[in-house]
């Protein structure tokens, strides 16, 4: 796997209204920025991120942190970023994937302690009889 290490450099969680206020539906975005990509050593990089879960008028999380990338042609990588800022779309997924996972995860229970609904959608159950389905079913 080329990401290494996830650290958590800062987190700030912030609640603008009481939990009684909250409007429905209520929209949660989800911002990942990648702010800067370094060389380490010859096959790894520093990539520095921040992750927000903006809750509109209700509150917000930011995290900002760092990951370790490892790869054979991260030298490439580093010069790509130096003059267009942006990665190979391969890299790309691979990193913000990784962020998200590893934000979110932390986000759910910082909105859990800030009385604020999670920031990923939860399963819902439903008991009774299942609804009569019309076609095939494709898996």
């Amino acid at each position: 796997m080329p990401v290494r290490t996830i650290r958590l450099r800062s987190i700030e969680a912030r609640r603008y209204t009481e939990p009684n206020q909250i409007p429905r539906p209520l929209r949660i975005d989800h911002n990942v920025t990648v702010v800067n990509i370094s060389l380490n050593d010859e096959n790894t990089s520093n990539i520095e991120f921040q992750y927000a879960a903006n809750y509109g008028s209700v509150g917000i999380i930011r995290m900002e942190g760092n990951l370790i990338f490892e790869d054979k042609n991260i030298k490439d990588l580093v010069d790509a970023w130096k003059t267009s800022r942006k990665m190979p779309d391969n890299v790309a997924t691979t990193v913000h994937n990784a962020i998200i996972h590893a934000c979110l995860t932390e986000a759910v229970f910082i909105a859990r302690d800030l009385n604020l609904p999670p920031p990923i959608p939860l399963p819902q159950i439903k008991i009774g009889k299942p609804p009569k389905r019309e076609g095939p079913e494709i898996a």
